[in-house]
């Protein structure tokens, strides 16, 4: 897809932080960070879309939070700030480039700092040719434990840690 096929599509995605389905689909990873960190941690939302549900929701909880999208945000990343915490919220499948997408997002996060990730992962008990996740043309890869591994070993993360509806790779 063109890049403003692309963006026409991520238009069409309901991520309305008033609506309670979505409040409640973001929610655990909302608690994870207002469990884990102060509100005067830095945190950033890495493909945040049109509209920054993940932002509003902490910022509600009066956390400090930068929205970051490619398609959608004014601003670019600066390499001089790092972060406490990298929300990445439905975005991984869409990397076109991973290694240089988590070699980003690791240079970004401080020492101790955690990228949490949610992404529906690919396993063995997964039906692939009626699996939905697959039909979305903006997915164009896909992860598993195995994969996350490998990511953990091939950017130097300390920790992986696989929870029922996020995961979370610690520097």
């Amino acid at each position: 897809m063109s890049a403003q096929q692309e963006k026409e599509r991520y238009l069409l995605h309901n991520n309305n932080p008033k609506d309670s389905g979505y409040r409640k689909f973001l929610q655990p990873i909302v608690d994870h960070v207002t469990t884990h960190y102060m509100a005067t941690a830095n945190g950033l939302d890495f493909g945040s879309g049109p509209i920054p549900a993940m932002e509003i929701l902490l910022r509600e909880k009066k956390y400090k939070i930068t929205s970051y999208d490619p398609y959608f945000t004014a601003t670019s990343l600066s390499q001089t700030t790092t972060y406490d915490f990298i929300i990445v919220c439905e975005v991984m499948e869409h990397f076109k480039n991973p290694a240089k997408e988590f070699s980003l997002l690791y240079s970004l996060l401080q020492t101790g700092g955690e990228l949490i990730c949610k992404t529906s992962l690919f396993n063995i008990n997964t039906d692939f040719k009626n699996w939905w996740y697959k039909n979305d043309p903006t997915h164009v890869f896909f992860y598993t434990e195995t994969t996350l591994q490998v990511i953990l070993n091939q950017y130097k993360f300390k920790k992986l840690k696989i929870m029922k509806d996020y995961f979370i790779l610690q520097k």
